[in-house]
């Protein structure tokens, strides 16, 4: 097994002191083209191209003598240092750290990024990093082929950004070029890149959280009256709390709220911070959905048409709110395979039309009557009564959200 396993950091600039004294000591050299072509490698060590990062990890294991691991940026910022502690290897190992390429290509814009969300991006996570980018205005993208730029500006079609595309941060071919998203996608970009999404709103960096702060209020649902008066009998607290906790919002999730009135769901899913599109037939609903939105410090789209046919040209959504268009929208919404669903009807038929359409689309179902009763405390009088039924359907074959592979 090895004595002795350093990670070692680079950012383009030279080596310190502590990186050479281990690199000269090395026995075994890990690392991509570029690291194991540094002078400093020495000539007889073992070297190692540096692709599955648990493969390297093996054969570090069974090496005898002293192995080093080179790695751009920071190593422990979704970097190789996670791998290579995973228990099964039983590695010990040490760190030299460098400045990390979400440091560097955030120093290149001269903007702080305490406020900023990170996300990685491979093939199979690249849906949930668009749609963070969706729901937040400071996004730092640590890219990978096939999940480059050109990918992250198709899919956030009809989203204007600002994208800062950092190209080999820290070589003498680095290149920082600043373009509005829609023209990412008509360029090719050169391999390691990371990229900084921009815009929608000011970012609103309290000082004291990295990222996303949490909302002003405590509340996961709003009064009625904050979003003026157009909230219709489908949107009382009662039931947007209990459709909120049937849906799950959460960081990467898209989702649609159908039906959207006056906003009052959509903004609270994007509180949770999902990306969130609010579909409604009303063009004028859709401004009070922006309007409620600009209020509240979050970030949403609002889609103008009717349910069905104007989700055709929408991205795929995780979970879906149907406020309008009971049993044909559901079966569309279904067809689209979101992991959760829920709608609410006023009457049995309707409740059962839908709770049909669910089952049918292959969604094991749950049905509650809800009833709610707004009382005055001065006397306990009767303010306001609501019965509905809340229905709330869950794909049957649903898979668990699992980690993405951390970014070399």
């Amino acid at each position: 097994m090895a004595d002795r396993v350093t990670v070692i950091g680079w950012d383009g600039s030279p080596l310190t002191a502590a990186a050479r004294s281990a690199l000269s000591a090395a026995t075994l050299v890990a690392g991509a083209a570029h690291h194991l072509a540094l002078p400093e490698v020495p000539p007889g060590a073992e070297r190692i191209r540096l692709g599955s990062v648990d493969l390297a990890a093996r054969r570090i294991a069974g090496h005898r003598g002293t192995a080093v691991v080179l790695a751009d940026g920071d190593p422990g910022f979704f970097g190789v240092v996670r791998t290579l502690r995973a228990p099964e290897h039983g590695l010990e190992v040490e760190v030299v750290p460098a400045v990390s390429s979400v440091a560097a290509a955030f120093a290149r814009a001269g903007m702080p990024w305490d406020d900023a969300r990170v996300v990685v991006a491979h093939q199979r996570t690249l849906r949930r990093a668009v749609n963070v980018c969706r729901a937040h205005p400071k996004v730092c993208v640590l890219t990978s082929p096939g999940a480059g730029p050109a990918e992250l500006a198709l899919l956030l079609d009809g989203v204007h950004r600002t994208f800062v595309i950092c190209e080999e941060l820290g070589t003498d071919r680095e290149q920082v070029t600043v373009l509005t998203s829609d023209k990412a996608a008509d360029h090719v970009w050169r391999d390691p890149n990371v990229v900084l999404v921009i815009g929608g709103g000011a970012p609103a960096g309290g000082g004291w959280l990295m990222g996303h702060d949490t909302p002003a209020e405590r509340d996961w649902v709003l009064p009625s009256d904050e979003y003026g008066e157009d909230t219709g009998p489908g949107e009382s607290p009662t039931l947007r709390a209990a459709q909120l906790a049937r849906l799950g919002p959460r960081v990467g999730d898209l989702v649609w709220d159908i039906g959207s009135g006056s906003g009052a769901l959509a903004v609270e899913a994007a509180r949770f911070g999902a990306a969130v599109i609010a579909v409604d037939a009303d063009p004028a609903a859709c401004a009070r959905v922006e309007a409620a939105a600009r209020r509240f410090g979050v970030q949403l789209q609002a889609v103008p048409g009717r349910a069905p046919h104007v989700l055709e040209r929408l991205p795929e959504p995780d979970v879906v709110r149907i406020g309008a268009g009971g049993a044909a929208v559901v079966t569309a919404v279904a067809d689209r395979r979101p992991e959760r669903i829920v709608a609410h009807a006023t009457t049995r038929d309707g409740a059962e039309a839908i709770g049909t359409a669910l089952a049918d689309g292959g969604y094991t179902v749950e049905c509650a009557l809800l009833q709610s009763v707004e009382l005055d405390p001065g006397d306990w009088s009767e303010r306001e009564r609501s019965v509905v039924f809340l229905l709330s359907g869950r794909r049957v074959d649903a898979p668990s959200l699992r980690r993405g592979d951390s970014h070399p």
